[in-house]
C-alpha cells in the first residue's frame, strides 16, 4: 500500500474496519507510517488526525444510555463475551442468532428490579443498559446488555468444585445452598424461572459468604413460556420437563440446584442431606418440591438437626 491509498482508506473506513481484526496494533502502525505528515507531508495531516481518533475509538459501542468499550475482554460466557467496563461488564452475543435469549434476560433482571423484594436483589445482577448493536462490517445486530453485581471478589461454584476434587464439605455447603434459595425465591415470587441453575452460573463472595445467581439468558417469565435453549455440556443437569420441552416451573430451578449442591457434596453429603436432594429431583415435576421458601424452612430444619444452631463458618479457596 502507498501513501495515496492510505490516505484514502484512512478518510473513508471506520474503526472496525480498520482495527477489527486480530493484528489491530501493526495495522495501526502501518497506517500511521504511511499518513504520517513528516512522510506525507501537509496532506497526511487531516488523515493522520482522522486515524489518531479512529484508534482511540476502536472497540466503542454506543447506545442511547451510554458508551461502553470492548477493550478488556474478561470471560467468554456460554453465548457471549463479558467486557470490563466502569459499569460492570457489557455483554454483548458473539452470534445474533441467540439475540433473543439476551433478550430473555433484559426481561427477567428488568421484572426483578421492579417487582422483586429488594432485601434480596443483591442476589442477582442489576440490569444497568440494553441495547441492539449493529456491526460495522457485517451489518448484523448483536443486543448487548449491561449488568452489575454488588458482590466482589466472586468466584463460580465450577471453580469451587475443581478446587474441592474430593467433595465439598457439607457445612460449607450449607450456607451456598440457603442462599441459592434466596435468590430462586426472589425469582419465583415474580414469576421469573432461571432455568440453568449450573455450576457456572452460581458465584459467592467466600469472606462475606455471598451469593449471585447470574446468566437469566435462559429464564422464561411469561407463563407458559418454555426454556429456549440449554447449555449442550450440561445436558444431563437439565429436569425432563426442559430437554422434552414442556412448561418449566420453580420445581425446575429447585431440582437444578439440588443436583448442583449435591454433585459439589459428592461422597461427604450426610445420607439425610442426600435423601433431601433426592426427593428434589424426582422425575415427576408435581412430586417436587415448587416453592423455594417453603424447601428453605425445611432445610434450616434439617441442617439445625445435623448441625445445630446456625453460626458463621469462615471459608476460602
Amino acid at each position: 500500500m502507498n501513501t495515496d491509498e492510505a490516505i484514502a482508506l484512512v478518510e473513508t473506513a471506520t474503526a472496525e474496519e480498520l482495527f477489527g481484526g486480530t493484528d489491530a496494533h501493526r495495522r495501526y502502525r502501518s497506517l500511521a507510517r504511511l499518513v504520517h505528515p513528516d512522510a506525507a507531508g501537509p496532506r497526511g495531516t487531516k488523515a493522520f488526525a482522522r486515524l489518531s481518533e479512529l484508534w482511540r475509538n476502536r472497540g466503542t459501542i454506543r447506545s442511547e444510555r451510554g458508551v461502553y468499550s470492548t477493550a478488556t475482554l474478561d470471560h467468554r460466557g456460554d453465548l457471549a463475551n463479558l467486557y470490563r467496563v466502569p459499569e460492570g461488564h457489557l455483554k454483548l452475543v458473539r452470534d445474533p442468532a441467540c439475540n433473543d435469549l439476551m433478550a430473555r434476560e433484559a426481561t427477567a433482571l428488568r421484572r426483578l428490579a421492579e417487582h422483586g423484594d429488594p432485601r434480596y436483589l443483591p442476589y442477582v445482577p442489576r440490569l444497568v443498559d440494553t441495547f441492539r448493536h449493529k456491526s460495522e462490517t457485517s451489518g448484523r445486530p448483536r443486543r448487548g446488555n449491561v449488568i452489575a453485581v454488588s458482590a466482589s471478589r466472586l468466584h463460580s461454584l465450577a471453580e469451587v468444585a475443581e478446587r474441592r476434587p474430593h467433595g465439598l464439605d457439607p457445612r460449607d455447603a450449607a450456607w451456598m445452598w440457603r442462599r441459592l434459595l434466596v435468590a430462586l425465591g426472589l425469582a419465583h415470587r415474580v414469576g421469573v424461572v432461571h432455568g440453568a441453575v449450573l455450576p457456572e452460573h452460581v458465584l459467592i463472595e467466600p469472606d462475606e459468604h455471598g451469593v449471585v445467581l447470574v446468566d437469566w439468558c435462559y429464564s422464561a417469565s411469561a407463563p407458559g413460556e418454555r426454556i429456549a435453549a440449554i447449555v449442550p455440556r450440561h445436558r444431563d443437569h437439565y429436569p425432563a420437563e426442559v430437554l422434552d420441552r414442556g412448561t418449566p416451573g420453580p420445581y425446575t430451578d429447585l431440582a437444578m440446584a439440588a443436583r448442583l449442591m449435591a454433585d459439589l457434596m459428592g461422597e461427604r453429603a450426610p445420607k439425610a442431606l442426600r435423601r433431601f436432594a433426592d426427593g428434589c429431583l424426582l422425575a415427576s415435576p408435581r412430586q417436587r418440591p415448587d416453592d423455594a421458601w417453603q424447601l428453605l424452612a425445611e432445610l434450616d430444619e434439617l441442617l439445625h438437626r445435623l448441625y445445630g444452631p446456625r453460626k458463621f463458618r469462615p471459608f476460602t479457596l
